[in-house]
């Protein structure tokens, strides 16, 4: 792995009220990796992804991008450092079609007699253009709805929309699968690694241990708020993860 990580999380609390969600977590992502995040409901994986990504600012605790520190008021700050999400509801308008929810509130425009309008086929164009190079994904129809694609196409999509900025480095990937099956399931690990081949740091947060075995090479547990462990994949198991996450050696 890189000596000098790509995105740096130190130190992170995160506060609501009374309530403490993160405390103390150390986060380190390289390029050309795929991270998961795992752990029970309540461990702090939201909360932390939602820090990164400029959701929700820090208590306390710093992020760094290249070793310089950053900080991010709103998530549309963090894309412009380069880091996005792919959330499990993937914020698709399943009525619009493809290319339109590729370019859904950054719409290209062209001049006709001095007024511009929507240049549909630049976007069409683009769409096509984008899930081919980026993710080597071709629908039959950019026509039809959103809603009439398959869950593995609709996540095509909803990557495709944010590695459509040339400035991505970071994709965090919320339980990308939680809702496919086996076939749509491995098209998005694949898409995945896709994405990993091509320089992006990617931060998979997952239920899946399978899932996890199989794409990443580092897995960051989290439990109660705080960062419990970082193995490497292929020097890991699902039991040594899975004492992690529930405590074995609290309960010993």
């Amino acid at each position: 792995m890189a000596d000098n990580p790509l995105v740096e999380m130190r130190a992170i609390t995160k506060r609501f009220g009374g309530v403490t969600a993160l405390q103390d977590v150390d986060l380190t992502a390289n390029a050309g990796e795929v991270l998961a995040i795992v752990g029970d409901n309540g461990a702090g994986k939201s909360t932390l992804i939602k820090v990164l990504t400029g959701v929700y600012q820090p208590t306390s605790g710093d992020i760094l991008i290249d070793g310089a520190k950053v900080d991010f008021s709103s998530h549309a700050e963090a894309i412009t450092y380069g880091i996005d999400a792919v959330y499990q509801t993937l914020a698709l308008a399943d009525h619009l079609d493809p290319a339109a929810n590729m370019f859904l509130g950054n719409e290209l425009t062209k001049k006709v007699l001095g007024i511009d309008v929507l240049d549909n086929k630049r976007m069409r164009a683009e769409t096509e253009r984008v899930l081919m190079e980026r993710l080597g994904v071709k629908l039959k129809s950019l026509d039809a709805p959103t809603e009439s694609l398959s869950g593995g196409q609709r996540q095509a999509v909803a990557i495709a929309r944010a590695v459509y900025s040339e400035g991505l480095r970071v994709l965090v990937m919320d339980e990308p699968t939680a809702a496919l099956g086996p076939q749509e399931t491995a098209r998005t690990l694949k898409l995945i690694q896709t994405l990993k081949a091509q320089g992006l740091a990617v931060i998979l947060i997952s239920h899946s241990l399978d899932d996890v075995f199989e794409v990443s090479d580092r897995i960051h547990v989290q439990r109660r708020g705080q960062c419990v462990g970082v193995v490497n994949t292929r020097d890991s198991s699902t039991q040594e993860v899975l004492g992690l996450i529930v405590g074995a050696e609290e309960a010993a």
